[in-house]
């Protein structure tokens, strides 16, 4: 497998590589922005919109309109702070933020979860047979629906 590796940052960490990484794109972060990405990051498995809404609202102690969320999950998916996860449309933290590359979604039909894994040789070659049909692919997709290893 042609994988690559990353230093994959949780906590702290990842919030200051999710800001720097979002201000070096030329945004702002704001504390809302702050919020939503400290509530996805927060999620063990990927999180709607309404999740992350509701997740918010309980800490704020105030509604948070899942439209709202929505643009700000646009923004960070643009930024390469998060992915969505098509198939279930919901979102992950990236957890590494300042790596942008193509990644492989293994998610389990049973419980949710989600597990992201690189493999360059595979993407390389999904990008390549696009390329070949004179379509211009920018940013591929790939997911496997299946049974994680905690549910077989």
């Amino acid at each position: 497998m042609s994988a690559h590796h990353h230093h994959d940052k949780a906590g702290e960490a990842l919030t200051l590589a999710a800001r720097t990484t979002l201000e070096q794109s030329g945004e702002q972060w704001t504390s809302m922005r702050a919020r939503i990405f400290d509530a996805l990051a927060g999620f063990d498995k990927p999180a709607s919109a309404y999740d992350i809404a509701e997740a918010v609202s309980k800490a704020e102690g105030r509604r948070v309109a899942a439209n709202s969320v929505y643009r700000i999950l646009d923004l960070f998916v643009a930024s390469n702070l998060a992915r969505r996860v098509e198939s279930a449309n919901a979102y992950v933290a990236n957890s590494h933020p300042g790596c942008l590359h193509d990644c492989i979604f293994l998610v389990c039909d049973t419980c949710g979860q989600t597990t992201h894994i690189d493999d360059d040789a595979i993407t390389r070659s999904v990008r390549g047979a696009a390329e070949q049909t004179g379509f211009a692919p920018k940013r591929p997709v790939i997911e496997v629906r299946g049974t994680c290893s905690d549910c077989d």
